[in-house]
């Protein structure tokens, strides 16, 4: 697949700090907004600052008619917090534009998300989404996945140590995910996160079927084709990297 095209976005200031690079792009995202949308919400300390934004344009009057659909607890909280109108992904009218982070992003604009916890609802709108932005600091580029973030699996609390051995059995080096307190981390649904390192990944794609073949996953964070643009901040300034269309060349 070629490589996304990508442009440099005018950026005034510099910055050095990681999570002012997170609020440069998720702000930039936010540019891509437009009254009467449906937005979605992501999840993570990213996305968390175009929540922030989103719900100041509305306060101010700079945006109207705009509903968000959360893709969390938190991001519902967080949006409500900030006066943002939600509603569920309705079956008449898909997610106009999602803003959503990522734990590790390729060229092609292939991710790996899901370290906030959120991976099955995060995949779930962006797959209603027409278009899903993705919001980073430099950090998070990489050339193959697997690289720099171990990929986080979903998986029933029922019969979780079967899917713990098969993911083993797959090569992968396996360790729950938990809280800061040592309690293991309990998504929205109640299920548990097996955070899976298998290294650079050289056909993400097979790996993706296979775990979706199995049961008792509930969801993989390898989203594969889904990102349609790129928002990249760091010392550079910010650049938006835009996915191909078929047979377009690089």
């Amino acid at each position: 697949m070629p490589e996304a095209k990508r442009s440099v976005m005018p950026e005034s200031r510099t910055r050095d700090s990681s999570a002012e690079y997170k609020q440069q792009a998720a702000e930039a995202a936010v540019r891509l907004v437009q009254s009467g949308m449906v937005v979605g919400l992501g999840t993570g300390s990213t996305a968390v600052f175009a929540i922030r934004r989103i719900g100041a344009l509305l306060q101010t009057g700079e945006l109207r008619g705009v509903v968000g659909v959360p893709t969390s607890a938190a991001a519902e909280a967080e949006a409500r917090k900030v006066g943002i109108p939600l509603a569920e992904i309705e079956p008449e009218r898909n997610v106009d534009l999602t803003i959503d982070g990522a734990d590790e992003v390729t060229p092609d604009l292939d991710l790996i998300k899901g370290h906030g916890g959120a991976l099955l609802r995060e995949k779930v709108v962006a797959q209603a989404s027409r278009r899903e932005v993705i919001v980073v600091d430099q950090s998070k580029l990489s050339s193959r996945l697997g690289t720099l973030s171990p990929l986080p699996v979903e998986v029933l609390r029922f019969g979780w140590g079967s899917q713990a051995r098969f993911l083993e059995s797959l090569g992968a080096r396996v360790e729950l995910m938990r809280r800061s307190s040592g309690e293991p981390f309990g998504t929205d649904e109640g299920n548990l996160v097996l955070l899976c390192n298998f290294g650079p990944l050289p056909v993400p794609a097979e790996l993706a079927a296979r775990l979706a073949a199995r049961a008792g996953i509930v969801e993989h964070g390898l989203f594969l084709g889904l990102a349609t643009d790129l928002i990249v901040a760091g010392p550079g300034g910010i650049e938006q990297w835009k996915r191909p269309t078929s047979g377009t060349p690089s």
